[in-house]
């Protein structure tokens, strides 16, 4: 009855159109009302605890260093040296966005940032090329998912700090799986372009690859310094996030010199924005969290899969399933927020590693950034890109599925996640 009650009382409010923030805390309050305990003190209380969290001061400096790498032009370098790189190979402006979507996705770890930065930079210059302009959209939307999943990754600091899990581990495990995502991406790119008669432009000389490289060196130097410092326990994942947005501010401002005063004030306003949307979702999220814990729906959920505790491999593939279902229907930070305080005991109940575990929870909701029909990866390559939705998604559904064989091959495969991340953790 208490799980009939939260999930009616949440569907409800989102079906009659109410922001997922607010409806988070409706269903909170619904909660509350059947547990005989309903108390605005108590609600004001969560709501204010629920962001006052200091590794959640990851997200909005992410968050900017997004922001001034697609203005200041380090997004752009990044383009230009994959361009420089493979661009001569057939069909290589789609290797191109691949390339560049993985090295954008170890500066920024927002998958709306690195899609709408690809799309503005690569989508025109592919339909210039002769590519099919649904395949070129759907190909970069998929690329995006690839933002959260690279560290540093907005998703996993959610994660990190809803499940109690280290963000440096979950930072360092992500690595491995955002390669064999973007090899997937470069597998499915040459299926559907192998029989194009495109003529590709010609090979870059090694003058020009070096001075390519050369231009984008300060912000390829980024990825290196945070994964180093994260790895030797030089600074937290918060700390890497400053660290990230100030290098990207002195690099914009003063070495590249592409970041104006005026153009300043417009990044810090719409990372702001941004923030205020997630915080207000996580401290809303948090309320309902805590409610679940009380109402004790994870005992409840632990008591229905009972049978599936004692097989690690057909749980996982449950937990994947159910997170499938619920992507396409609600967006990333809402999913992480409300499927994990749910699914963690479970998870612990079954001796599933909580870094593994969040690893593939991330990436299965990265994904579903790019499920119709609400994908907001999709949504912003259409916007930015000038496409119909209809044709984003019909270029995409090849690069999702790719993506989703993937994801259910490290489900089957734990090692695959799980060595890699002792190596580079160091345990």
């Amino acid at each position: 009855m208490t799980i009939a009650i939260f999930l009616g009382a949440l569907l409800a409010a989102m079906a009659i159109g109410i922001p997922i923030s607010f409806a988070l805390l409706l269903s909170g309050v619904a909660l509350m009302w059947h547990l005989g305990m309903f108390d605005a003190q108590i609600l004001a209380q969560n709501l204010i605890e629920g962001s006052n969290s200091f590794p959640l001061l990851a997200v909005p400096f992410f968050m900017l260093a997004g922001e001034i790498m697609n203005t200041g032009g380090l997004s752009r370098r990044i383009v230009n040296f994959a361009m420089a790189l493979v661009g001569h190979v057939r069909g290589g402006l789609g290797y191109v966005t691949i390339v560049a979507a993985c090295l954008l996705s170890a500066l920024s770890g927002s998958a709306v940032a690195d899609a709408a930065a690809l799309t503005a930079l690569l989508l025109p210059m592919m339909v210039k090329a002769g590519h099919d302009k649904a395949r070129s959209g759907g190909l970069i939307a998929a690329c995006g998912v690839i933002g959260p999943i690279i560290p540093p990754s907005i998703g996993f600091v959610i994660f990190g700090v809803a499940a109690n899990v280290s963000i440096s581990k979950l930072f360092l495990a992500g690595i491995f799986p955002g390669i064999l995502l973007a090899a997937g991406l470069w597998a499915t790119w040459w299926w559907s372009t192998r029989r194009e008669k495109l003529e590709p432009p010609p090979r870059k000389s090694a003058g020009e690859v070096l001075s390519a490289m050369r231009s984008a060196g300060w912000a390829l130097m980024l990825p290196l310094i945070i994964l180093v410092g994260l790895r030797m326990g030089v600074f937290t994942p918060t700390e890497a996030a400053v660290v990230a947005a100030v290098y990207a501010l002195f690099v914009a401002g003063v070495i590249y010199r592409e970041l104006t005063l005026k153009q300043l004030y417009e990044v810090f306003l719409n990372a702001a924005k941004t923030t205020a949307v997630i915080m207000f979702l996580v401290a809303a999220a948090m309320v309902s969290a805590w409610l679940i814990t009380v109402a004790q729906l994870p005992d409840q959920i632990v008591t229905l899969l009972q049978p599936l505790l004692d097989n690690p491999t057909l749980l996982m593939l449950a937990i994947m399933l159910l997170v499938i279902a619920v992507g396409t229907a609600m967006d990333m930070t809402p999913t992480i927020l409300i499927l994990t305080p749910v699914l963690m005991p479970i998870v612990k109940a079954a001796g599933i590693d909580p870094v593994y575990f969040g690893v593939l929870f991330i990436i299965n909701n990265s994904i579903g950034l790019v499920t119709p029909p609400v994908g907001t990866v999709l949504n912003t390559v259409a916007g930015v890109g000038r496409m119909r939705m209809d044709d984003v998604t019909r270029g995409v559904m090849p690069f999702m599925l790719m993506q989703f064989a993937v994801m259910f091959l490290l489900v089957l495969f734990p090692s695959l996640v799980m060595v890699p991340a002792r190596w580079l953790i160091g345990n």
